[in-house]
């Protein structure tokens, strides 16, 4: 039985609840697999245009964003940015994705738009990662309905499996009506606070749920991780010995022996 290519990977970062580290996962798992010469796109489907700002882009400055890619005005190829890292290009998002769901909620395949343009150039790349917002509305269809997996981070504090339901209940949907491939790349588990007995609580039990699901490697509240954005690097170019950087090299790892 011929194995299917695992290689090419796009891995939707999702969560509909905000600030658990989707876009701190986007841009430092990006970075770390890029960092073992790993071609990577980072695509920024969040109107908040975080995973852009902390890749040290002015969300004001671009033209060609992913918005002008998904109306049809410019080509994906068109949309791509270098970064610092040779292995690492973006796609930047802007305010102007904001208006993109009303604009396609009374399509018919409304949820197709961005499987059809990253189908152009998955081959391009080892990894495409995308950044999708905190909701479930049709951006993070959207981003399912392209990608072979998905990468759900859950901060290790009260309330971490709230909502959780309804995320995995989108994903099943999406599994069923559009997109057969959809698995659940993994569970990571971010801000994570050794010093306390609620992180460890919440560890066992998220274990206990998801099983085999849950990386090993855990993302820890880290000062310099949350510096980083407001430099617009990724977390090894800004402090590459800080415990967060050697969380996410390790994340990195798992996910390329997967």
């Amino acid at each position: 039985m011929k194995h299917k290519d695992k290689k090419k990977q796009i891995i939707s970062i999702a969560n509909q609840k905000g600030g658990v580290g989707k876009t701190t996962t986007a841009i430092n798992l990006g970075a770390s697999l890029a960092i073992a010469e790993k071609n990577v796109l980072i695509v920024d489907i969040d109107p908040q245009a975080n995973s852009t700002t902390g890749l040290g882009i002015e969300k004001g400055s671009v033209e060609k964003d992913i918005y002008s890619v998904l109306s049809g005005n410019v080509s994906l190829k068109d949309a791509i940015l270098d970064y610092d890292l040779r292995f690492l290009k973006i796609i930047p998002s802007s305010r102007n994705l904001a208006r993109f769901e009303m604009e396609i909620s009374g399509e018919e395949n409304n949820h197709m738009h961005l499987k059809r343009v990253l189908d152009e150039i998955r081959d391009d790349y080892d990894y495409i990662i995308i950044d999708s917002p905190p909701s479930l509305g049709l951006l993070t269809i959207n981003a399912l309905t392209a990608s072979n997996s998905v990468l759900i981070p859950i901060q290790t504090e009260y309330y971490a499996l709230e909502g959780l339901s309804d995320l995995v209940s989108t994903i099943d949907r999406t599994r069923e009506n559009f997109n057969s491939e959809l698995e659940i790349e993994g569970i990571l588990l971010t801000m994570f606070d050794e010093r306390t007995n609620l992180s460890k609580q919440v560890e066992e039990e998220i274990r206990s749920y998801f099983k085999a699901k849950v990386y090993r490697s855990i993302i820890p509240r880290n000062i310099r991780l949350s510096e980083a954005p407001s430099f617009g690097k990724p977390i090894q170019l800004y402090a590459i010995k800080s415990a967060g950087s050697i969380a996410y090299m390790s994340l990195a790892r798992e996910i390329m022996k997967k």
